[in-house]
């Protein structure tokens, strides 16, 4: 029988003791049956400005043992209901793009088909693609819930077809997801073209702009989002430059004029219905993150999606035992 997973007690052992796992979860790296898993991705060959988002997943787990298990909000403690680990990093390939994505599409198969939640550290954000490959070939296509400031729809960089602008035209491409049940949300800043936005739309996405958000207000935005994505089994991918610079310095490719973490943390809290095949949190860049206020605006975000899993699992219990 699973059992739930524990997160040591401050009061008996500070917070800054221990292996840096995500929470100081158990790290059991050996493949098996678990609620939920927690994977770093640490690769940045394919971003096209700064990179060291290699360094993502590690700032993400040291700054987490500050969460403590309960989430307010939504009135649960994750830690009672799911059974989950850190399995530690997937092995990357420094320069190698196809064989990074090969490891981690492996990889996260493997959880997937033991009926486990993949939720990724990254990373850039061409790792969503393999993520999605894999849960593809254990769930079908999937809808994604995008939350980004890019579409990351760009057909290429540099003659490239694989980088952190690419993922979600390719994935559209090779029919590992389903637009008509996929949203963008939070689209903004300059681009090449003036209807470079409309090159997603074109792609089948629903593309809410930031823009827009503000027009209609965060409340209209995730109703339609939920809308669209239906009872799909969804992949929920956040690149952390959603947030406005003033919130997440830490990142490679920031634009003005987004968000809040107060208003992210919100609009993940809107997402108790959605049915979870995975999640990731990608561009987190230590290295100019000042004070790991990025990292821990990340950290937690990734606790958000345990709390949704929490929900999920106590809806279909309930719905087991009517």
């Amino acid at each position: 029988m699973k059992k739930e997973f524990t997160v040591p007690d401050a009061a008996s052992m500070p917070r800054f003791s221990g292996i840096r796992t995500f929470m100081r979860l158990p790290y059991e790296p050996e493949v098996q049956e678990k609620d939920f898993v927690i994977l770093g991705a640490p690769f940045d060959t394919a971003a096209s400005y700064r990179a060291g988002a290699r360094f993502g997943p590690e700032a993400i787990r040291r700054v987490s043992s500050l969460l403590r298990p309960a989430n307010v909000y939504h009135r649960v403690r994750p830690s009672d209901i799911l059974d989950g680990v850190d399995g530690g990093d997937i092995m990357t390939v420094p320069g190698n793009t196809e064989a990074t994505h090969q490891n981690i599409a492996h990889h996260v198969q493997a959880w997937a088909e033991k009926g486990t939640v993949p939720i990724v550290l990254g990373g850039d954000h061409s790792i969503t693609l393999p993520e999605l490959r894999a849960l593809c070939s254990v769930h079908g296509p999937l809808a994604l819930l995008h939350f980004d400031a890019h579409g990351d729809t760009w057909d290429h960089y540099w003659g490239e077809k694989y980088t952190h602008g690419t993922p979600f035209r390719r994935a559209v491409e090779e029919g590992i997801i389903n637009p008509s049940r996929s949203v963008q949300i939070g689209m903004r800043g300059t681009v090449y073209h003036p209807d470079d936005i409309e090159e997603a739309r074109d792609l089948g996405f629903l593309v809410i702009t930031a823009d827009e958000m503000r027009e209609i207000g965060l409340k209209e935005t995730m109703n339609r989002a939920i809308g669209r994505i239906g009872s799909s089994k969804v992949f929920l991918t956040f690149d952390i430059d959603f947030l406005d610079p003033s919130f997440a310095p830490g990142t490679g490719t920031p634009e003005i004029a987004g968000f809040s973490s107060a208003e992210a943390q919100w609009m993940l809290r809107q997402l108790p219905d959605i049915n979870l095949a995975g999640c990731d949190l990608v561009e987190v860049l230590p290295s100019l993150d000042a004070a790991e206020v990025t990292a821990l605006t990340g950290a937690s975000f990734v606790f958000e999606f345990l709390s949704l899993l929490a929900l999920q699992k106590l809806k279909r219990n309930k719905a087991i035992t009517i």
